[in-house]
């Protein structure tokens, strides 16, 4: 299952079922998982911790050094889970500094040419369009899809269930359950076809269009806003989520209509 064309250093721990084409480049301090699947001219570099079941496409690069002036050489990690699918030319920077880590989890797609920057955490099933560019230090939340050339700039978060325009350049945080769309990026309503594949109720999908209602129609600030939702707004999971995490922000979120 592995080729001799393929090009291994010994101190990789490569798990079982692992099939590797001819021309890939895999480095020592790297540790592939059980049944994964890396093809032709992918380069996987030191610090790679990868799980099972992931499929890499040509010329993917896993665990490229950052591109951060502050990184001075450390020993630093690019954390990878189950059943990924990375597909071609697709770049993961490791982290900037030994205590932290670049995080991919389970389930998700990263198209053609995506590029996922130092010391972002990508959660679990989300998928990133063709040619989607995300920062150092971001976060995007379980279950988040980009359109195609979306570019996230550094510290911003996507919360859950989200979806993002193609083209979009994200400065400011994007809270869940919501699309984002047009430049300078804007609030364009709940994601309510996905909402409803994800179990969430009529009901409760009313309550976040509510609540949402308040923070990008209001004439308040967000701060002033979010105590209104808390007030205004019947109380569940998906509405704490949307309060925990704009009071979280410290980029601030979106811009209104």
């Amino acid at each position: 299952m592995i080729s001799p064309k393929a090009e291994i250093d010994p101190k990789a721990k490569i798990g079982k079922n692992v099939t590797i084409y001819p021309f890939a480049y895999i480095e020592g301090d790297v540790e592939i998982g059980d049944n994964c699947v890396i093809y032709p001219y992918v380069s996987i570099m030191n610090g790679t911790r990868m799980g099972r079941g992931n499929k890499v496409y040509q010329n993917t690069v896993l665990g490229a050094i950052p591109q951060d002036f502050n990184y001075r050489g450390e020993d630093t990690q690019l954390i990878i889970g189950e059943h990924n699918i990375i597909r071609e030319n697709v770049v993961v920077n490791r982290a900037t500094h030994s205590e932290g880590k670049t995080y991919i989890g389970n389930h998700n797609c990263l198209m053609e040419g995506v590029h996922i920057s130092h010391d972002t955490r990508i959660d679990d099933r989300c998928v990133l369009g063709y040619g989607a560019k995300v920062a150092g230090d971001c976060l995007i939340e379980s279950d988040t899809i980009f359109s195609s050339s979306v570019i996230i700039n550094p510290g911003a978060r996507i919360g859950t269930l989200s979806m993002i325009a193609s083209g979009c350049r994200i400065s400011r945080d994007v809270p869940p359950f919501i699309v984002a769309g047009d430049n300078p990026v804007k609030y364009n309503g709940i994601n309510g076809s996905i909402l409803t594949t994800h179990g969430i109720s009529d009901k409760i999908q009313s309550h976040i269009a509510n609540a949402y209602r308040l923070i990008f129609h209001g004439q308040t600030s967000v701060f002033d806003s979010v105590i209104q939702v808390k007030e205004q707004v019947p109380d569940s999971r998906e509405i704490g989520h949307i309060v925990e995490f704009i009071q979280a922000t410290k980029l601030g979120i979106i811009s209104k209509l």
